[in-house]
């Protein structure tokens, strides 16, 4: 049993509900070819998703692969009452997965091993794993789960599975920020085994992304914490906890934290592979 369970910290895990008939429509989601901003209000009971083989769970699907759209990658926030769970989750043997908890608890079994997961806990599961998920507490499990095919290269073998927690890697800071902006990364930016990245970013209030990144990484972001101004292509737009972001591969991107808290999310991008020619499969 390996047990990433760790001091709990602030993430963000409101889900559901759906909105009086006195609130105004007009809110804060943008869809455009190059970015879309899907804010907390969205994650309704109407629009979550069900699954085969998923017992008394839900999910929001907030990014799947669609002309226009995420070309690499999909991402669920999950909702798994107790007793839920999946002895049969993934129905795609070429499929990896990343899974991180933002409340309550989960057992997870990976090809016979067994990790008791909490809030801040960390999984990467390789393809072709027979892997399970079980909420045996009391409370309801919410965690994301981030699914990609993996592209494989001759004599580079695939990554084998591993848990880990965000309170025992320490953040790494970017260069000339003072710590003021760092990346909790669960991989070794150097591994060629990985064919995508799920990192934590922070930024201190105040701090920020002070140019326009413009790269081929695809990235989804979802807010854990806090608040900002967020650039997306053209656009500025108030970020906050629970909302996401999608940004296609070379939108401009740039950010102020606006505090009094940390501003902190989880990011995917797809990396170490050269970019696909003949297009991804849908």
């Amino acid at each position: 049993m390996n047990d990433t369970t760790g001091t709990k910290g602030s993430y963000y895990a409101g889900m559901g509900g759906l909105p009086p008939q006195t609130q105004l429509m007009t809110g804060r989601a943008v869809f455009t070819e190059a970015y879309a901003l899907i804010p907390k209000g969205v994650f309704s009971d109407i629009v979550a998703s069900y699954f085969p083989y998923w017992e008394k769970t839900r999910g929001w699907i907030i990014a799947r692969p669609m002309s226009g759209f995420a070309e690499t990658f999909t991402h669920y926030v999950m909702d798994v009452a107790p007793g839920g769970g999946s002895s049969k989750p993934e129905p795609d043997t070429e499929a990896e997965g990343v899974l991180f908890i933002v409340d309550g608890a989960m057992a997870l079994t990976v090809d016979g091993a067994s990790h008791a997961l909490q809030a801040g806990g960390f999984a990467y599961i390789p393809p072709g794993s027979n892997w399970s998920s079980k909420n045996n507490g009391s409370t309801n499990l919410r965690f994301h789960w981030i699914r990609k095919r993996y592209e494989t290269v001759e004599g580079i073998s695939a990554p084998t599975a591993f848990v880990a927690s965000e309170h025992e890697i320490a953040p790494r800071a970017m260069p000339d920020t003072d710590g003021r902006w760092a990346t909790t990364r669960f991989v070794d930016p150097e591994d060629m085994r990985h064919d995508m990245h799920v990192n934590i970013v922070t930024l201190q209030p105040g701090a920020s992304i002070p140019f326009e990144e413009t790269h081929v990484m695809e990235h989804g972001l979802y807010v854990l914490e806090g608040k900002a101004v967020y650039k997306l292509n053209r656009d500025w737009a108030e970020v906050e906890a629970g909302d996401y972001m999608w940004l296609r591969a070379f939108c401009p991107q740039a950010c102020y934290a606006g505090g009094p808290g940390p501003f902190r999310y989880l990011l995917y991008k797809d990396v170490n592979r050269h970019p696909n020619l003949r297009g991804y499969a849908r």
